[in-house]
């Protein structure tokens, strides 16, 4: 009986994830790749429920509904990459809708079958100039953050002329929003504040300690919103450390396919993230891919690092973080505004990390204070939608989210993704995006 269920589409347990085995000896082997792009494309055209989630899915099935038979066998092999290039790895067909994930029988894991093309690829042929450069953000960030650079770039960033020179040149889309960069950094912000640690109160879950994984997007670009994350740990008590320094958290190589640059950076990053655990600190990162990333990601494609297991496991959510100190009446309630009404947009590398809606779940805690759930992909997804061929499918993947946004009648819109923000806000007629950091700190009165 057990079998069966097992077997059966759906399933009545949980899906289970396999360590990605990078290093193993066929998983270059590209036609051993394409055998089981091959098996996977056929399941997924006869199922079809992924359809909405991204352009992955219609584009595969517009090249089998196109082809001669109409069948996965009679689509061009050169064609599956046209599938590859537009799976971000994401993970919601995996734990949102795929029927046949492991422990099914047909062991389906969709986004790891994406991430092994992708790897295989770069191996292949390396990566352009283009996409080096998008995925280098901690090299990008240092450099584009110097003084008088910054605000060149900023500026230039800005220039219509420019804008069409890098589409020309690097294939960077002439109206996909570009991050802004500070010249001075998130770290700097924060070492000024000196506020006095507080005593340190644990619970069952939390240590009262946090280490601050500031990210590169998060020191150089959001500053404003990493000092507000902060300041608002601190006023709830929360003893905040950092780290000296960080590399990128590999993400963005992950897209590209990139796995060995993603061990150099993991073999950078984890010896400090790993020695602030053994002092006592809980980590998290005011990115939500960046904490995916050293969650899930990591873990599994190092199933042996010990190191990297033991930082998973200290690894939170900011808010996922709050509201367990919340449940052990660690968290301070006395907010002196409320927020009224907040549409809120829950990234795809929140969602999936399978701890439900805690940002929507603090800020309710203010009294009078409704929010409003879009869970819809915003179309950015790391450096897929700067990308000249990639803008128009982000762009419509990111219309309904808008709509919904503006059909709200909210008085703040918001996403825990400071890049999703950027492209939701571009479709918007008026209003601007703000962080759930900022609320809080406006509700507190801090």
């Amino acid at each position: 009986m057990e079998s069966d269920l097992n077997s059966a589409e759906g399933g009545l347990e949980a899906p289970t994830r396999h360590p990605l085995n990078w290093k193993g000896a066929d998983f270059y082997d590209e036609s051993a790749l394409f055998d089981e792009l091959e098996r996977v494309y056929d399941i997924c055209h006869g199922c079809r429920r992924c359809v909405s989630l991204c352009n992955a899915f219609p584009t595969l099935f517009d090249l089998v509904d196109e082809c001669s038979t109409m069948e996965v066998d009679g689509v061009e092999k050169d064609d599956y990459w046209d599938v590859v290039d537009h799976c971000y790895l994401c993970d919601l067909c995996y734990l949102t809708k795929c029927p046949y994930v492991p422990p099914h029988e047909w062991n389906v894991d969709f986004p790891h079958l994406m991430l092994r093309a992708k790897a295989v690829k770069h191996e292949t042929n390396g990566a352009s100039i283009r996409d080096k450069l998008l995925s280098s953000t901690d090299i990008v960030g240092k450099i584009a953050s110097i003084p008088v650079v910054a605000q060149a770039v900023n500026k230039g960033n800005e220039l219509k002329p420019v804008r069409k020179f890098l589409e020309a040149t690097l294939g960077i889309h002439a109206e996909a929003p570009l991050p802004k960069y500070s010249s001075t950094s998130a770290r700097k912000r924060i070492l000024q504040q000196e506020l006095k640690p507080p005593k340190v109160s644990p619970t069952s879950q939390t240590t009262g300690r946090i280490a601050l994984f500031l990210t590169c997007y998060g020191n150089h670009n959001a500053i404003q919103m990493v000092e507000d994350m902060a300041m608002l740990f601190k006023h709830n008590g929360i003893d905040v450390g950092m780290t000296e320094s960080e590399q990128c958290c590999g993400m963005p190589k992950l897209e590209l396919g990139d796995l060995r640059s993603v061990e150099k950076l993991k073999d950078q990053n984890i010896p400090e993230l790993i020695g602030l655990v053994r002092q006592g600190y809980d980590l998290t990162a005011p990115i939500p891919s960046c904490v995916l990333m050293y969650k899930q990601e990591l873990p599994l494609l190092f199933p042996d690092d010990h190191d990297v297991q033991a930082v998973a496991k200290a690894f939170f959510d900011p808010f996922e973080y709050l509201m367990l100190r919340h449940r052990e009446e660690k968290l301070d309630l006395e907010f002196v505004r409320s927020l009224s009404k907040i549409v809120y947009h829950v990234p795809c590398h929140q969602r999936v990390q399978k701890i439900g809606p805690k940002t929507k779940e603090v800020l309710e805690l203010v009294p009078d204070t409704e929010v409003l759930l879009i869970e819809r992909c915003s179309g950015h997804d790391g450096t897929y939608a700067v990308k000249k061929e990639n803008y128009v499918y982000a762009k419509k993947i990111c219309q309904p989210v808008v709509g919904r946004v503006e059909q709200s009648d909210a008085e703040h819109f918001i996403s825990d993704c400071p890049m999703a923000s950027e492209l939701i806000e571009a479709g918007m007629t008026q209003g601007r995006a703000k962080s759930a950091f900022a609320l809080l700190r406006y509700a507190y009165g801090i």
